[in-house]
């Protein structure tokens, strides 16, 4: 039996679960990945023993010492609180409040309107799923590119990696899957290589956990 401390369920090409595993590799910390199929089987995170975990019926969930955490940014945030070497969050007031406007411009401002329920009921109603998560994206995109100009050094807050990147990559992944146009994105672009060079980028990419389709 594994005698890591936490569990994470998620699913290999949700972005929140992709947040959280950035997270625990960049703090080295050990955990068991659950996948939690959001499609098979009419998507596993509605099934009663997933619903146990988040009532909401999605991923990710964190298994703690302390018990479940869910949504991505409270799970970083606790985590970054228990294990603070290496930061996600600047020490600084002013700079952390930045990071955390970075990341909900993308968690609040981007993500749920072009997350798979979403996207469902949107093709449910008719209309073309694609063209309205592109349309979302690339706004939402096109306006942290702008935001981003005040904050930006290697990273999104200056030269350390913060809350923001760990958002940003994510939704960069899925601009690309609905065919969002980068050219005007210089700098997202820029802090885009420096993250994906570090080993906890690569570690949870997408392609490379336990659940991938490829």
């Amino acid at each position: 039996m594994s005698s890591a401390p936490y569990t994470l369920y998620g699913y290999w090409r949700s972005s929140a679960s992709w947040r959280v595993r950035i997270a625990l590799h960049y703090k080295g910390l050990a955990f068991d990945a659950v996948p939690v199929h959001l499609v098979e089987e009419g998507g596993r995170q509605h099934q009663a023993a997933h619903l146990k975990r988040n009532p909401m019926g999605q991923v990710p969930v964190l298994q703690t010492p302390q018990g479940m955490l869910t949504q991505s940014l409270p799970i970083i945030e606790y985590l970054d609180a228990q294990h603070p070497d290496p930061a996600l969050l600047p020490g600084d007031p002013y700079a952390r409040a930045q990071a955390r406007a970075l990341a909900e411009l993308v968690n609040s401002g981007i993500q749920p309107l072009q997350n798979l329920s979403v996207l469902q009921h949107v093709e449910g109603l008719g209309a073309d799923k694609l063209a309205w998560g592109r349309h979302w994206i690339q706004r939402g995109l096109d306006r942290m590119a702008q935001a981003v100009e005040a904050t930006a050094g290697e990273f999104c807050v200056g030269d350390a990696v913060s809350l923001a990147d760990l958002c940003l990559i994510p939704q960069l992944y899925n601009a690309r899957r609905f065919g969002c146009d980068f050219a005007s994105w210089a700098t997202l672009n820029r802090i885009e290589k420096n993250c994906v060079a570090l080993p906890a980028f690569v570690a949870a990419d997408p392609a490379d956990q336990v659940d991938a389709q490829v």
